[in-house]
């Protein structure tokens, strides 16, 4: 069994059960603990020394019997702990540092019906140590793309070629591995390219054509897949080269996908804070599938 446990985040909505319905079996595909976590939360502002004093006790805590009676009678388990803690939005956050997997809703009991994400599904996906699953209720529409859906278990990987992210690129072969899934690794490339020039205040055609732009987009993802093939000869992998917007790409292809893989952006020297990218967050925002935030390796942070 795994040393390091996939934690699911339950509220008692819907959405959390949705989460807790995938955990239970990534828990028992990775051969984990499942941990079940309520996490009882206070404002940000609240002043820590006027809170009540004493963890809450597990076995109190609605929440986690509404958990317990959902996922009991189910006859192949993964050992299963539930957990009942209190804090602010980052707690749930801090739980990655002791997890291989983070589950959750996408959204809360306590959020908007019109809200897409919860604040606390952003938090987490943007500062957890470990990799992030958001899980949306079924049946969210996405509009047409140019990936190709077709039938069987396929996840899908964004792949940004002129800053490719091993990490997540190691994950996303490592879960097509374990549910003997197809990998489509979706390289999008900006089309049509206009040039400004300040000479002449105009907008100039680009030097090189459609093709070769697509041709050089298609050399450089085969090459970044390359060693990750050799290390799963197992996962059929193609790459989808594509025009237009990498996140409209992304939300087209989680069209009946297992799993939708992105990564988080490394910290910049500018910017040393954790933060998630405009096509990470378009992702977790609209996909029909699964996503997975993946962080990058902390060399790379």
């Amino acid at each position: 069994m795994s040393t390091l446990p996939v934690i699911a985040a339950v509220d008692g909505s819907d959405d959390s059960l949705v989460a807790l319905d995938w955990a239970f079996e990534a828990a028992l595909t990775r051969d984990a603990q499942l941990s079940v976590v309520h996490v009882q939360q206070y404002p940000a502002w609240a002043r820590p020394d006027a809170l009540p004093v004493g963890r809450p006790e597990p076995e109190d805590d609605t929440v986690l019997n509404l958990a317990r009676r959902y996922l009991e009678g189910r006859d192949k388990r993964p050992p299963i702990a539930y957990h009942a803690l209190e804090g602010a939005v980052g707690t749930l956050s801090a739980l990655g540092a002791t997890a291989q997997l983070l589950v959750l809703g996408s959204r809360g009991r306590g959020g908007f019906a019109s809200l897409l994400l919860g604040s606390t599904g952003l938090a987490a996906a943007r500062d957890a140590e470990c990799p992030v699953v958001v899980v949306p209720k079924p049946g969210r529409p996405v509009h047409e793309g140019a990936v190709p859906v077709g039938p069987g278990p396929r996840v899908v990987v964004g792949l940004q070629v002129d800053s490719p992210d091993e990490a997540t690129l190691s994950f996303a072969f490592a879960e097509a591995a374990r549910r003997g899934a197809r990998l489509q690794a979706v390289a999008a490339y900006t089309w049509p390219l206009h040039l400004w020039t300040t000479a002449t205040a105009q907008i100039l055609p680009p030097d090189e054509d459609q093709d070769a732009v697509e041709a050089e987009t298609r050399n450089l993802a085969e090459g970044f897949l390359a060693p990750h093939r050799a290390r799963h000869p197992e996962v059929r992998a193609e790459a989808v080269v594509a025009p237009g917007d990498a996140a409209g790409q992304l939300v087209a292809a989680s069209r009946d996908a297992t799993l939708v893989v992105v990564g988080r952006h490394r910290r910049r020297l500018l910017a040393p804070a954790r933060m998630m990218g405009s096509v990470t967050q378009a992702v977790l925002l609209h996909a029909a599938s699964p996503v997975a935030v993946v962080p990058p390796a902390s060399a790379e942070e």
